[in-house]
């Protein structure tokens, strides 16, 4: 029986997964018209398991040189003979490789890998390779995966000034070289800037610069995650409802494909130990238990990303400002910060503007930040945490009930709001009242299109129920009406027919406390502090 997969390569006679086909024949067409690019995509995002397939799929009509630099050490890219000294064992130590090889090409890689004295620099290695691009029946293609393990080194670079001299060389010179040079990493090797021969002879820009962009997009659709849930159904025969639970995963992972996996790996194996009907299990219910653990473990993934938080502080402080200010940035792809969150997988490009990836990266950073709050002893998270029994009925959220008493709770310890409270002071502190509350037991999550520094609205998963607040600074009478509009919308669009309001009101003579609107067919409880 197959299995879902979160650990190095997916093999679909092995696992579940969705089918590459579609995205396959995208990249053949970048390599049938000769192109050399690179796919750079975070960590955990499908790219060895797209090149381990690629290889099958190009092998009929190409000789596929595929290789891991991470075979190779750092002892190995020390000089540029010691790397054509490793590069050559790792071509020649490729069993799939053997018979493409021809006998005085292999000779020659043989010599350069065993010899010690003189070691055979870049150049002689590429007039062997390009002697027998120009001798082999199909042409070669040159596949190399974690390129990041070889790009804070010179010798990558002067590799890199080779294959650019050969790609040139096969229009102007009649030069025969590789058809195709893919290289797969995180990093964008194009950008590449090096530091090398002193500040007079250093370079801009890597000689990756001939490479063509990448545009194929390497996230899960919905109908890609479908079928790979039909297949596990014909298999299991849940009942579920393969179309929904596609759509659902999607929502909360935008496709990034370990968290897709990982959802779906968990309601096959973890998620059966609190849910252990397996028709009840493979439900909304199911995916929000599946979520939770996800948040609350310490995969490599979460390992990767907040290492990179803690060595890029001010990566850090912009996404801080992204989620708990509400900072709306123009996507720029010539800033350094929006490049570097893009690369690692924080964020995209929506609408020409900067978003968080996906909810669960969301709900995790969230988790971070208000984490760091709490080290401060914050009297919101610890008055949360000590009323948090009596806001649960019948094993539903008492969400008016929750927002009274961050009422009482915040007038006890500020008193009358004050002209410099931000709206992001109001977030901060409801969401640290909430945490404990829907601990270990609910998710939250804040609706991207609305998170802006006039509103918000936090959307809480509670044991299968949803509930809607929308969080803002009272900006008078029209926009409020306005407000209770939109949330009435909004609760159309999740099927609900009650909502929630809070209000941060500078107005002397306001009113605080909780009061009942009805607004059409809705009823909305507006809070105001």
């Amino acid at each position: 029986m197959k299995t879902f997969n979160t650990t190095a390569v997916c093999i679909p006679k092995k696992h579940y997964m969705v089918d590459l086909t579609e995205r396959l024949l995208e990249i053949k067409k970048l390599v049938d018209e000769g192109k050399y690019f690179t796919i750079n995509r975070a960590r955990q995002y499908g790219k060895t398991t797209t090149i381990t397939a690629l290889r099958k799929y190009l092998d009929d009509e190409y000789i596929v040189i595929s290789l891991d630099f991470q075979g190779i050490s750092s002892e190995g890219f020390k000089t540029e003979q010691d790397f054509v000294q490793s590069f050559c064992r790792l071509v020649i130590r490729n069993q799939k490789l053997l018979a493409d090889i021809p006998n005085d090409i292999r000779d020659e890689l043989t010599k350069y890998a065993d010899q010690k004295d003189p070691k055979a620099e870049l150049s002689a290695l590429f007039i062997t390779l390009n002697k027998w691009c120009e001798c082999s029946e199909k042409a070669l293609v040159l596949i190399i995966d974690e390129v990041d393990s070889a790009t804070n080194n010179q010798v990558f670079l002067d590799f890199l000034a080779q294959l650019r001299s050969g790609y040139i060389s096969r229009d102007t010179d009649n030069i025969t070289t590789f058809q195709s040079v893919i290289l797969a990493g995180v990093t964008d090797v194009k950008h590449l800037k090096s530091k090398i021969r002193g500040e007079a002879g250093s370079k801009e820009n890597s000689p990756w610069n001939i490479a063509a962009d990448f545009t194929i997009d390497m996230s899960l659709s919905a109908d890609g995650i479908k079928g790979m849930l039909d297949e596990y159904e014909s298999d299991h025969h849940t009942g579920m409802d393969t179309e929904e639970m596609a759509e659902l995963i999607r929502d909360y992972t935008n496709g990034y494909p370990f968290l897709v996996s990982r959802i779906c790996e968990l309601l096959d194996t973890e998620v059966g130990k609190k849910i252990e009907d397996i028709h009840a299990r493979w439900t909304r219910d199911g995916i929000d238990e599946a979520v939770k653990m996800i948040l609350a473990e310490n995969n490599t993934l979460f390992q990767s990303l907040t290492g990179k938080l803690n060595n890029l502080p001010e990566l850090k402080a912009s996404l801080r400002s992204i989620l708990i200010e509400g900072t709306k940035l123009t996507w720029n792809p010539d800033q350094r910060d929006i490049v570097l969150m893009q690369m690692y997988g924080f964020v995209r490009n929506y609408n020409n503007s900067v978003r968080i990836d996906n909810r669960i990266f969301e709900t995790r950073l969230y988790n971070l930040f208000l984490s760091e709050e709490e080290m401060k002893s914050s009297v919101f998270f610890r008055e949360g945490d000590l009323a948090k029994n009596i806001f649960v009925e019948n094993g539903k959220l008492n969400v008016r009930l929750i927002l009274e008493h961050f009422i009482q709770t915040y007038h006890q310890i500020y008193g009358p709001l004050e002209d410099r409270f931000k709206e992001k002071d109001g977030r901060e502190q409801f969401l640290l009242y909430l945490k404990p509350i829907i601990n270990g037991t609910g998710n939250y999550y804040i609706e991207a299109q609305t998170r802006d520094q006039k509103r918000t609205d936090i959307i809480i998963d509670y044991l299968g129920h949803q509930d809607i607040i929308e969080l803002k600074i009272w900006h008078g009478e029209r926009y409020n009406e306005s407000g209770e509009r939109q949330i009435s919308e909004y609760l159309d669009y999740f099927g609900l027919d009650t909502g929630y309001m809070l209000s941060f009101n500078f107005n002397k003579n306001k009113k605080t406390g909780l009061k009942r609107v009805p607004v059409g067919d809705k009823l909305l409880y507006e809070a105001t502090v």
